[in-house]
């Protein structure tokens, strides 16, 4: 056995996040959960339940994702500024740039409409590498070296995640916000949207034919990497078949018309259950419910309310003001910036 792919020692008993019901549940499945739960809405009706709300017509089902979308960007700042250690060592990062941004959008209209843009792009890259990330924790937990496969576990998450989107129906709904840009008066940049569609065609030609040869090659990779002694993570395997599965569905095809709602709905749901497995005591000391009676259960309703006060406050505030708009937009940014440095500053800690 080539001890340079894997570690001597290997437990299945350690080979979860969690343990199975949780990790099943919150993680490895959850894309097939919502992926039922949207079929559920479209079939059921759900979806076309609507409300009035300042004399707007609104759907029931769009306005609990929103607030949950909202909900779930907001509490990376548990996990950054709700942990000493890592706010020391990023004062400039967590303080300074925040300020800056934020006057940066509400002075200037081009500035905001780029961070706009720019968060619903980010979103599709920081989406499809929480997969990634998952997927890495459980090859560690079974003694796999952190560098073995990592790069093709990179590509193969954007595959898996935004392929879909860029050969598939949703591409439209992704590529319309540059039609913020009329606001400044953007002719190219506002051009963007019917421009892309019409050359649609060559991007699925890009994906399908990048992507299968990439996919032949990534399984024989890992092939090699078990004749070296890489152990394979039934649990990774699970994650990605059920994460590829519900992206090509829904991103790729839309037969629901609830892909927003599946593939928002498990990656806010997996966020919610990594930051609580992995925040639960710093945050229990910070609401200072460490001493009282069943402390997890009064953390966890202050966690919950708080992230839900903030989604569902943010989901009918959305348009109010630039002012509030450039909040809600600087929180997004934050929470994609931050989360995908915070994992690496915490290696050893995870």
């Amino acid at each position: 056995m080539n001890t340079t792919v894997v570690s001597k020692t290997s437990h299945i008993d350690n080979s979860f996040i969690v343990n199975p019901i949780y990790d099943s549940f919150f993680f490895i499945f959850s894309p097939l959960i919502a992926l039922t739960l949207g079929y559920l809405i479209y079939k059921t009706g759900w979806g076309d339940i609507t409300f009035i709300y300042e004399g707007e017509e609104r759907s029931f089902t769009n306005t609990f994702i929103g607030s949950l979308i909202m909900a779930h960007l907001v509490i990376v700042f548990f996990r950054s500024h709700g942990n000493n250690s890592i706010v020391k060592q990023f004062p400039v990062r967590f303080f300074l740039i925040p300020v800056i941004l934020y006057i940066s959008m509400v002075s200037s209209l081009w500035v905001l409409v780029c961070m706009s843009v720019l968060a619903t792009w980010w979103d599709v890259y920081h989406s499809g590498l929480q997969t990634f990330g998952l997927g890495r924790i459980y090859d560690a937990k079974i003694g796999n070296k952190a560098t073995v496969g990592r790069r093709l576990d990179y590509f193969l998450n954007l595959y898996l995640y935004a392929g879909p989107i860029l050969a598939g129906i949703t591409l439209i709904d992704h590529i319309e916000d540059f039609e913020e840009f009329q606001a400044v008066g953007s002719i190219f940049f506002t051009a963007v949207p019917a421009y892309t569609m019409h050359y649609q065609r060559y991007l699925l030609y890009f994906v399908v034919g990048t992507g299968i040869p990439f996919f032949i090659y990534y399984l024989y990779a890992y092939w090699r990497y078990t004749k070296q002694g890489y152990a394979v993570s039934p649990q990774k395997v699970m994650l990605l078949v059920s994460t590829g599965l519900c992206s090509i569905y829904s991103w790729g095809f839309n037969s629901f018309g609830e892909a927003f709602f599946i593939m928002n709905f498990f990656h806010a749901i997996q966020y919610f259950a990594i930051v609580w497995h992995n925040e639960k005591h710093n945050m229990s000391r910070l609401f200072r419910v460490q001493n009282l009676p069943l402390p997890k259960l009064f953390t966890l309703i202050i966690f919950l309310g708080l992230a839900f006060a903030y989604g569902t406050w943010a989901e009918f505030t959305l348009a109010d003001s630039d002012y509030i708009y450039a909040l809600l937009i600087l929180i997004s940014i934050l929470h994609f910036w931050y989360d995908g440095f915070i994992w690496s500053v915490r290696k050893k800690q995870v």
